[in-house]
C-alpha cells in the first residue's frame, strides 16, 4: 500500500515509517523538520519539506497518489498551545482540514490520525478512561485535537472516508526531542546525563499513562491493516506519577541528585490513564514494553547518541 506519513521525520512518525516499511508498504514523508530531523527518515523514502497547512501539500498528493495517510504532523505541546492558541489551531485544525481535503480530492481510502488521550478527556470522572468517557479538554491543544477528530467523522459521513483516531497516552522513547516542552522522559534523560537538575512542574504527583513509542507504531500498523473505524485509546492503563518517572530515569542514568520543583503548568490535567480494551479487542493490540524497560532503552539511546552541544543530541 502507498502510505503518506505526515510528520514522518518526527519522534512518533519516524517510528511509524519504520514499522510500515518493514511490513512491505511504500512510504513517503511530509515534514517541515521542526523539530523533525531528516536523518530519522531512511534515504530511500521520499521526504517533502512541506507544511501540512500550505497549498504545496496538494503537490505531494499529486506526486505520490497515496492510498492511505497516517497524519502525525502536529504542534504537540500543551504549554505552547496555552501561550499560542492560534499557532496550535493553524497546525492541528487547519492543517488537518487541508490533509482531509487532499484525501478526498485524490481518492485516499483510509486516514489514521494521531490524537491525544492525555488532553482530550480533561479531568476524568473515572480511571482508566475509556473512549466513551465525556471529552472535556482544558487546553487549546486538547480542544483542537478533538475538533480534528470531529472533522474526521464528518468527512467519513460526507465522503465515505474511512478513518481511525488513535488517542495516545504520553508517548516516550528514542528520538523524542529532549529540549522542547513536551516529553518528560526525554527531558529528564538528557538533563541527568548532562549532570543538570531536572525540573518537575507541580508537586510531582501528576500522573500520566506512559506508552513506549514502538508499541504506538505497532498500533498504527494494525489500524492501517484492518477495516476498523472510530476512536481507540493507545496506552497502558497504568497511572505513573512524574516523581516516579524521575526515580526510574535516575536509576537508569546513575544520576545522584534531586529534582527542582516549579509551579504547575496551566492546561495540564491532574491524573489520567487509558482503558485500552477496545484496541485489544478490535485491533488485536496491547502494549508490550514496560515503563522500566522502555526508560532503560531510552536512556541507552540518548547515551549512545549524545554529542557535544545541547542541540546536537538527535
Amino acid at each position: 500500500m502507498r502510505v503518506l506519513v505526515t510528520g514522518g521525520a518526527g519522534f512518533v512518525g519516524s517510528h511509524v515509517v519504520e514499522v510500515l516499511r518493514a511490513a512491505g508498504h511504500r512510504v513517503a514523508v511530509v515534514d517541515v523538520l521542526d523539530p523533525g530531523r531528516a536523518e530519522f527518515v531512511p534515504e530511500d523514502v521520499p521526504l517533502y519539506r512541506v507544511d501540512v497547512a500550505s497549498r504545496q501539500l496538494e503537490e505531494v498528493f499529486q506526486e505520490e497518489r497515496p492510498q492511505a495517510v497516517c497524519h502525525h504532523a502536529a504542534q504537540a505541546s500543551v504549554a505552547v498551545s496555552v501561550r499560542e492558541p492560534l499557532r496550535d489551531a493553524q497546525v492541528n485544525v487547519l492543517g488537518t482540514l487541508n490533509v482531509l481535503e487532499c484525501c478526498v480530492r485524490y481518492g485516499v481510502g483510509r486516514v489514521l490520525f494521531a490524537s491525544t488521550g492525555g488532553a482530550i478527556y480533561g479531568e476524568p470522572d473515572r480511571l482508566p478512561v475509556s473512549e466513551d468517557h465525556p471529552t472535556r479538554p482544558v487546553s487549546p491543544y486538547g480542544v483542537h485535537k478533538l475538533c480534528a477528530e470531529q472533522h474526521l467523522a464528518a468527512y467519513g459521513h460526507l465522503y465515505g472516508l474511512r478513518w481511525v483516531a488513535l488517542r495516545y497516552g504520553n508517548v516516550y522513547g528514542p528520538r523524542q526531542d529532549p529540549y522542547g516542552e513536551a516529553g518528560v522522559v526525554a527531558i529528564f534523560c538528557v538533563a541527568m546525563l548532562e549532570g543538570r537538575q531536572p525540573v518537575i512542574f507541580g508537586d510531582g504527583e501528576h500522573t500520566r499513562d506512559y506508552v513506549y513509542v514502538e508499541d504506538v507504531a505497532r498500533a498504527n500498523l494494525l489500524a492501517l491493516e484492518t477495516d476498523a473505524q472510530g476512536v481507540f485509546n493507545v496506552g497502558t492503563g497504568v497511572e505513573t506519577s512524574t516523581r516516579r518517572v524521575f526515580e526510574l530515569v535516575r536509576d537508569a542514568t546513575g544520576f545522584s541528585g534531586e529534582p527542582r520543583y516549579g509551579p504547575a503548568r496551566p492546561g495540564d490535567v491532574r491524573r489520567i490513564c487509558l482503558d485500552t480494551a477496545r484496541a485489544e479487542h478490535v485491533l488485536g493490540w496491547r502494549p508490550q514494553v514496560t515503563l522500566a524497560e522502555g526508560i532503560a532503552r531510552t536512556v541507552a539511546w540518548f547515551r549512545a547518541h549524545a554529542r557535544t552541544g545541547r542541540r546536537d543530541v538527535p
